[in-house]
């Protein structure tokens, strides 16, 4: 029996050295503390860096959040951790001075901020501030001040006592004592207005609004004749009032536009604030982040919302096909939305990226999309809804998913030709999607307008560059990509281009540079209507990543993404690159390794992994989902690698694809340990 014993444990103890030998080459690699990334927070304070603080009502009972109070005493208990916390508040002349290049802003600077106009600004904040000797910004609705005592203020559809509200003559008081910068929240555009044919009511300074009745959004001529009386009408008050003219613009609901933007500048307007968490710079004062302070934090809640605000940012992502959504029967569709919104909510992620365009056959050529648009048919008028549910409902960041060349448009402009070695012949490209040649100026000009028509007819957080923006080695042999290679210096024919190495580095160089002044000449249009605040993001291969010589096979280049993007998106995809599945783990660590070679490019970097298998020659039964424990460990995989923001694509909410209990853990930003 002994014997036998010594058997079983000497067989055991076999069987884990050869376990651990064989997994030895994959286990992640280990960073000593010292040689880890430190995070923005542990880093000394960024000189002309500021923390903005959006405060709403102070009340000294029950904190209504119908007005986004704060009570009295968490207020104060705020206040005192950030002073004894090294905290120090700053004037808007303060920014405004280190903008210009003048005195540096101190260290650990706090700009504060009161929207609304609430009259316990008067009563309860200001005593407060003046005992600190700290500035502040006030920011309230004109339209509300006006109301006459004996009437209710229409408070976005809520009746509210009009001595919730300060009244002009107050309002004058508080900007002479000089610790109170005046700024405009609209004269009468905080509310919700109908901005698609679902209903939503989206804030009414940043959205085309829609007519039930006609069936047609506000025009653009309309939506800034009506934003530019409401910019000169409340400016007019408050010079009036205090005898200056307002500096900082304050959005309703965060929510910015920058077609209004334009106008808020034309207006004298020198800082414009929004609701998006993160720190402000004074280097871009018409984006200035805010932190809001809803639902009455604790003590310990605000401690670590101010920490937060200095992290990096972390993205984790779900890739979602709005074609996996559509119906033709309305009601069907908005069930469908309705299962999606749910589980986003559910997996607790950070980003969605939102398909935009429609591709049923999935062949990644736009024929139609899911917005207004003068160039494309409209499947539906869907994104706007969509984007809008997601942001309200989920709170996670959507990034418009479009195609950069792969759009379905006028057959007489000229698509991304190519040269055949054999034979010499040159045609559209085939086996890659088919695409416009960028080269083409009215191809420009069409994409472009596909672009601003997205961006007026939805409310999004950025824009994702789908993988479709790019060229092999033997494209683009189009007329007018040929004239641009010239235009260049360099030779006329793909042939010529490709004889010479040098010649053809050159000549890869110029595609790939070509591809992202192509893509940010659509983000700054996009941005000029929709804001700022728009991020970007673009996918790229993982072979130009891997084998940086194979820029000449994609006109990809993972250095030009990097300083062209906020966010780099490489497609993860193991069975895509026809890696083994017991291969997997080490081609993703490649991956990781890859990138971590770039410093800091870890933190611009979020991988995508696949949730489907196209490869035609699984002999799985169901050759599409991936096994939603195979997702999991690759997700874990790859943070376990040093990796700290990945996303899936796509997610099947109507087959639970992958499996919401599985993936979560692995996936979700809110999921402990993280």
């Amino acid at each position: 029996m002994a014997h036998s014993i010594s058997r079983a444990v000497l067989a055991a103890l076999v069987c884990i050295f050869t376990s651990l030998t064989g997994c030895a080459k994959d286990i992640p690699v280990f960073l000593p503390p010292d040689q880890r990334a430190v995070q923005n927070n542990e880093m000394p304070w960024p000189k002309n860096q500021y923390l903005a603080l959006a405060y709403h009502d102070v009340e000294d009972g029950e904190a209504d959040q119908s007005y986004v109070g704060v009570r009295t005493e968490h207020l104060k208990e705020q206040l005192a951790w950030l002073h004894a916390n090294g905290f120090q508040a700053v004037s808007v002349d303060q920014i405004l001075a280190a903008h210009q290049g003048g005195a540096p802003l101190p260290e650990k600077a706090v700009l504060l901020s009161f929207d609304d106009g609430y009259q316990s600004f008067y009563t309860h904040v200001f005593p407060i501030l003046k005992a600190y000797g700290w500035p502040s910004i006030l920011a309230p609705v004109g339209i509300w001040l006006d109301t006459p005592r004996s009437q209710k203020v229409d408070f976005g559809g809520l009746p509210t006592d009009r001595d919730r509200f300060l009244y002009w003559k107050q309002v004058a008081e508080l900007s002479r004592s000089g610790l109170v910068e005046v700024g405009a929240h609209t004269d009468n555009l905080h509310f919700g207005a109908i901005a698609n044919p679902q209903g939503n009511q989206q804030p009414a300074a940043a959205s085309r609004l829609y007519d039930p009745k006609t069936g047609q959004y506000e025009t653009e001529a309309s939506y800034k004749a009506r934003l530019s009386k409401d910019v000169q009408e409340i400016t007019r008050k408050i010079r009036q009032a205090t005898g200056k003219a307002p500096r900082v613009w304050v959005w309703p609901y965060g929510a910015a536009s920058g077609t209004a933007l334009k106008i808020v500048a034309d207006n004298g307007y020198e800082m414009a604030m929004t609701l998006v968490d993160g720190g402000a710079t004074v280097d871009d004062l018409m984006d200035t982040p805010r932190l809001l302070l809803a639902n009455d934090p604790s003590l310990r809640n605000f401690s670590n919302a101010i920490s937060g605000m200095q992290r990096d940012p972390t993205m984790r992502v779900a890739h979602v096909d709005l074609d996996y959504v559509y119906d033709p029967d309305p009601e069907q569709m908005e069930r469908n939305l309705g299962k999606v919104i749910q589980r986003i909510a559910d997996m607790q992620i950070t980003t969605v990226f939102l398909q935009a365009f429609a591709d049923p056959e999935g062949d990644g050529l736009a024929r139609s999309v899911y917005f207004p648009n003068r160039h494309l048919p409209m499947r539906a008028d869907l994104f706007n809804r969509a984007a809008w549910q997601l942001i309200n409902r989920t709170h996670v960041d959507v990034y418009a998913w479009m195609p950069v060349l792969s759009f379905d448009l006028d057959p007489a402009l000229p698509r991304i030709e190519r040269w055949d070695p054999e034979t010499g012949r040159i045609a559209p490209a085939q086996g890659q999607y088919l695409r416009l040649s960028p080269f083409d100026p009215k191809v420009r000009q069409q994409i472009t307008e596909i672009y601003e028509d997205l961006s007026r007819h939805a409310i999004f957080n950025g824009v994702l560059y789908h993988d479709d923006a790019l060229m092999s080695d033997f494209e683009d042999a189009s007329p007018p990509a040929l004239a641009a290679y010239q235009a260049q210096g360099l030779p006329g024919s793909i042939q010529q281009l490709r004889a010479d190495p040098e010649t053809m580095k050159k000549w890869t160089r110029y595609k790939s540079r070509y591809l992202v002044e192509f893509t940010q000449a659509l983000t700054q249009r996009v941005q000029e209507i929709r804001g700022p605040q728009i991020k970007t993001a673009r996918n790229i291969y993982a072979t130009p990543i891997l084998e940086p010589d194979s820029e000449a096979w994609f006109a990809q280049n993972m250095d030009d993404f990097l300083a062209a993007y906020d966010w780099t998106a490489p497609m993860a995809m193991p069975y895509m690159e026809n890696v083994p599945h017991d291969q997997a783990d080490a081609w993703l660590d490649r991956l990781v390794d890859a990138v971590a070679k770039r410093p800091g490019a870890l933190k611009k970097t979020v991988f995508e992994v696949q949730a489907r298998d196209w490869r035609t020659d699984t002999a799985k039964s169901d050759p599409d989902h991936i096994d939603s424990h195979t997702i999991a460990h690759w997700m874990k995989r790859l943070q376990l690698r040093g990796a700290r923001n990945f996303g899936y694509y796509p997610d099947d909410f109507i087959q639970d694809e992958p499996r919401l209990e599985i993936i979560r853990p692995a996936l979700s930003h809110a999921w402990y340990p993280y």
